[in-house]
């Protein structure tokens, strides 16, 4: 009777453990895959376009590319910016998985009024790259930023471009070109890492240690970086 109830109890105890993880489903519905997916959306999209795509020359030279869909930016007098996305780098086997970053910045002068963008930022030197996966990182300050050339090539691309370690980008309101960022601050989203990989991780353990796996539903987003920065 004794052994019989110690076996229920264990069963019990499995079932529990088992109810109690996040199904598929809802693992989908998350805000950080949502995040993902639209990362993946917005750079196709824009890379949809190729005569004011981001050039060819550049992706294939890219060490990281970081995207943040619907960033926000309003004020009356005193403006803000809000944004959460991802960063992916290139390594020795291929594309990293995601990692979860937050972009925030203010400024202050006589705005008005609110608008949406998506910020796209290309990663050029491992100096950069480097920079950007600490805890915080403030954009002009801690690497060069350009605004980024677009078009079918990077022949237009100015010296200060060339030379810079990330170019910048942004669409809003269907319009895509080149923008300055500066003065905006990008940190690592440690808790959106341990709600999306079901671990702690900061960026350097998922860009660099490979730490977080591959899971499936960062496929598309892989398979996005692939095709557009052979």
């Amino acid at each position: 009777m004794t052994r019989s109830l110690a076996s229920a109890a264990a069963l019990a105890a499995v079932v529990l453990f088992l109810s109690s993880l996040p199904s598929a489903q809802e693992t989908q519905n998350t805000d950080e895959a949502k995040r993902v997916r639209d990362a993946t959306s917005v750079f196709g999209e824009i890379m949809g376009a190729e005569d004011k795509a981001i050039p060819q020359a550049i992706l294939g030279k890219a060490e990281g590319i970081a995207i943040f869909p619907d960033t926000v930016k309003a004020g009356f007098i005193i403006g803000g910016t809000r944004g959460r996305g991802i960063l992916s780098v290139r390594t020795a086997t291929g594309w990293s998985a995601p990692a979860f970053m937050t972009l925030t910045g203010g400024s202050f002068g006589l705005q008005i009024g609110g608008q949406a963008a998506d910020i796209i930022l290309v990663i050029n030197e491992r100096r950069g790259l480097e920079n950007l996966v600490r805890n915080q990182f403030k954009i002009g300050a801690d690497a060069s930023v350009a605004a980024g050339p677009v078009g079918r090539d990077a022949g237009a691309a100015t010296d200060i471009q060339l030379r810079a370690q990330i170019l910048s980008y942004s669409r809003a309101r269907g319009l895509f070109a080149g923008v300055t960022i500066n003065g905006s601050t990008i940190r690592q989203d440690v808790d959106a890492n341990e709600r999306f990989y079901g671990k702690r991780l900061d960026t350097r353990q998922i860009v660099f240690d490979e730490a977080a796996g591959t899971p499936d539903m960062v496929a598309p987003w892989l398979d996005a970086l692939v095709r557009y920065t052979k």
